[in-house]
């Protein structure tokens, strides 16, 4: 293999599978984001045990904050999987506001994907919404009025 080769045409690399955590969400404020990239849904499925789940506060819309803590303390998060394209990916990414960014997640059947964590910092003093088991079940929480 030469370091000449030519690239692959537009459009016929392989895709970048993406894993969102809260407002990226299907149905959720900032997933017509993923969609104007022309991202597909691939599945839902939770991360390994290995995390905590925290709502960031002060963040228009709400988001939540992913932080891998291990298996000592940690939970498993429901996220979505989606697929874009690796131009799809770099934007994407480029347009990620701090203390988020983009990391490797270890999901529940043992495989990786490349996902959203947040910075430690973020999370002092924000609520720990591990317990519910995702950003769509806290959302529902909040929303439904207590009996």
């Amino acid at each position: 293999m030469t370091d000449d080769a030519p690239a692959p045409p537009p459009g016929t690399e392989d895709p970048i599978t993406l894993a969102v955590v809260g407002a990226h969400l299907s149905g959720m404020p900032l997933n017509p984001e993923l969609q104007a990239l022309g991202a597909t849904l691939i599945r839902a499925v939770p991360t390994a045990p290995l995390y905590r789940l925290f709502e960031l506060p002060g963040t228009v819309p709400r988001k939540p904050g992913l932080l891998r803590v291990g298996p000592e303390t940690g939970g498993s998060v429901e996220i979505e999987l989606w697929a874009l394209s690796p131009a799809a990916f770099g934007r994407f990414v480029a347009a990620i506001p701090g203390p988020l960014g983009i990391g490797t997640l270890l999901l529940s059947d043992g495989t990786e994907a490349k996902g959203f964590l947040v910075e430690e910092i973020a999370t002092r003093g924000a609520e720990d919404i591990t317990a519910f088991g995702g950003w769509r079940a806290w959302i529902a929480a909040r929303t439904t009025p207590a009996a």
